[in-house]
């Protein structure tokens, strides 16, 4: 008899990750081979199929794969599958658990969750405590200090990529927050299965609905933290989890959820098109001295124009996280708008300014 279909659920979503992880790394080494003169003789992994042959002599060292958890029901399914799936593929798997300090007694809740880790066989597991600043609010605060500290714990272990236990009902959240913000396409796109630099954040629950992460949890009796944030009005997301969908479940009958999460998909289907079109478009509207010419930039379709635009604020210094669709569309009427107006402040006192017929975005 096989395991409860919860189990097989995530479990086959870990592994296929696993796959994809060993068929980068066999391409990494063949492409690096290459580059050396070296003879590798590896061949890519088949879906479910054989780990990548190399020869003796050219066998690289057993990927570290490293599950961030907290505790919780989702990430703590996520652990128990890459722990049982990890060893099959010859992967090394560890754990890390980030303590936020935001409530009391997270030192003692980050210690239980290191030793269920440890139970679980997972090696090295470590857990960080790390300092929440205040840049954009509680929540944006507290993800960009887990992911400082995840990013830290990856190169410190030699580790080549971080399981996240993100569900589809986050990806659900995460596109109706980015409506919210009218940010364009970009935020509707939600989480990327795969993310980071080099790739290093993988995400094998976006498919799955939260409700199966409990439920493997529950067959298997792994103890699960019910983080009360997660509960508490205070926060967006909260908000959004317990009121707001449930809200549009019951104006629109169900399937909302599983919706959204296919809006995110080709939401960023669309915007990765659109990103390569504008970095090959890009060269063309600047001239000999690097600076954007206004006539050229007139001429592209606005989807592309306003992503070179966006390009060139964050290069001027402007932060990504705080460049919104507004400020863009300021800067765009210095383009299709230009009536004489005067510079635009952009966060990060960069200013954006029409001269000569070119556009000058820089520190101001």
């Amino acid at each position: 008899m096989g395991p409860h279909p919860a189990v097989a659920a995530i479990r086959l979503a870990v592994r296929r990750v696993l796959h994809d992880i060993l068929t980068d790394q066999s391409r990494l080494s063949r492409t690096t081979g290459e580059r050396t003169g070296g003879r590798i003789t590896a061949r890519l992994a088949r879906p479910f199929g054989d780990i990548p042959e190399q020869t003796p002599n050219e066998r690289t060292p057993s990927p570290l794969v490293l599950v961030a958890c907290s505790g919780g029901a989702d990430s703590m399914a996520l652990a128990s599958a890459l722990a049982f799936e990890a060893p099959k593929l010859g992967i090394r798997a560890g754990g890390i658990t980030v303590d936020h300090g935001l409530q009391p007694g997270s030192d003692l809740r980050a210690e239980e969750v290191v030793l269920r880790l440890r139970e679980l066989g997972l090696d090295p597991v470590e857990s960080i405590t790390v300092t929440v600043g205040r840049d954009g609010g509680p929540e944006a605060a507290a993800r960009d200090a887990r992911y400082a500290a995840l990013d830290a714990a990856l190169e410190r272990h030699g580790g080549t990529a971080v399981l996240l236990g993100h569900t589809r009902d986050d990806q659900a959240e995460t596109v109706l927050l980015g409506l919210a913000r009218g940010s364009g396409i970009r935020s509707l796109s939600g989480m990327a299965a795969v993310s980071g630099a080099g790739g290093r954040y993988r995400r094998p629950f976006l498919q799955l609905d939260r409700q199966t992460a409990r439920k493997a949890c529950m067959v298997q009796a792994l103890p699960v933290w019910d983080d009360p944030h997660n509960a508490d009005p205070a926060y967006t997301r909260s908000r959004l989890r317990h009121e707001g969908l449930p809200a549009l479940e019951k104006a629109l009958g169900k399937g909302v959820v599983e919706a959204l999460a296919r809006t995110a998909q080709l939401s960023r289907d669309d915007a990765d098109a659109l990103d390569t079109w504008a970095s090959q478009a890009e060269a063309s509207v600047r001239d000999a001295a690097g600076l954007l010419e206004c006539a050229k930039l007139y001429a592209l379709p606005p989807a592309v124009r306003r992503r070179i635009l966006r390009r060139a604020a964050i290069e001027a210094g402007a932060p990504a996280g705080s460049l919104f669709a507004r400020h863009i569309e300021e800067v765009d009427r210095l383009i299709t708008g230009w009536r004489g107006q005067g510079a635009i402040n952009l966060p990060g006192k960069v200013v954006a300014q029409r001269q000569g017929g070119r556009l000058v975005i820089r520190q101001g």
